[in-house]
């Protein structure tokens, strides 16, 4: 299938190639062109400098970019370059509200729109293990499912447009939970004396098991912060859950709250560093 990716970060750059690896004729578009020739080295297929000659005639064309904004500017470049049929999937964390903005316009075109955002992070972009949840016309679903599974392990459809970015949010939300009360439990034990790596052996067979909890148990013990996901990116889709939340009458305390632990994390440095840093604030205190 003739396809088009647009946005060549740490998530698009893997997902992209995994495309071209599946037999897609790909091109890619990237703001910085070097990174899109670095691309077309490692993986082939070809670059466009514009965004419009990128989706030229592709029949999918996939999108990882920064926020809502970035997400209507793209699209609006996207649109006219494509022929009717043609499905654009945006793998963008937005508002559910944008989705369902650029669903609207596209359907005046005659052009599907899914809003698909991933959970899984770098690794799981470079794995192909992602985890995909979409909202949008069935049709078009089916259609593009197909495509999205070469990078997903795991893919579902939602329920209308925005229902991808409002199943983003609950991930966020849930994550956001657990990485404090793994960063607290490790502090805890280390205030207590414990061996840590004993602890972890004796609660992560129980009912307080977690990835994160056997995944960055250890990395957050050592102080190392340098596995994807940064602060920055989940403060942005903290509080697009927080926004949606003031619409729909969610409570979502704990996640105001932990949103504002995130915050005194970037006031130590740490924006770049990944989620699992909110053990650093507690160290301070």
């Amino acid at each position: 299938m003739k396809t088009a990716f647009i946005g060549l970060g740490v998530m698009g750059f893997p997902m992209a190639g995994h495309l071209q690896a599946a037999g897609h004729d790909v091109t890619v578009y990237n703001r910085t062109a070097e990174k899109a020739a670095r691309w077309v080295e490692k993986h082939g297929g070809t670059s466009d400098p514009t965004i419009a000659g990128a989706s030229k005639g592709a029949q999918l064309v996939a999108l990882c970019v920064g926020n809502d904004d970035d997400v209507r500017a793209v699209v609006a470049e996207i649109i006219p370059a494509l022929e009717a049929g043609a499905i654009i999937v945006d793998h963008t964390t937005t508002s559910a509200t944008v989705a369902r903005e650029m669903a609207d316009l596209c359907a005046q075109k005659g052009v599907g729109f899914l809003d698909a955002p991933v959970s899984g992070g770098q690794a799981g972009a470079e794995n192909g293990q992602l985890t995909i949840m979409v909202g949008g016309d069935e049709a078009a679903y089916a259609a593009a499912e197909p495509v999205l599974s070469v990078y997903a392990k795991a893919m579902r459809r939602m329920g209308p447009s925005g229902a991808g970015q409002l199943t983003k949010m609950c991930n966020q939300i849930a994550i956001a939970g657990v990485v404090q009360g793994v960063a607290e439990a490790l502090d805890f034990a280390k205030r207590a004396g414990l061996p840590t790596d004993d602890v972890l052996a004796a609660i992560s067979k129980g009912a307080a098991q977690s990835w994160q909890m056997e995944n960055r148990w250890g990395t957050m013990s050592r102080g190392e912060f340098e596995f994807g996901f940064a602060v920055d990116w989940m403060r942005k889709d903290l509080g697009i859950a927080l926004d949606e939340a003031a619409r729909n009458g969610a409570a979502l305390d704990m996640t105001r709250m932990i949103d504002g632990f995130y915050g005194e994390v970037q006031a130590m440095g740490g924006n770049r560093w990944d989620t699992s840093s909110l053990v650093a604030r507690l160290e301070n205190k």
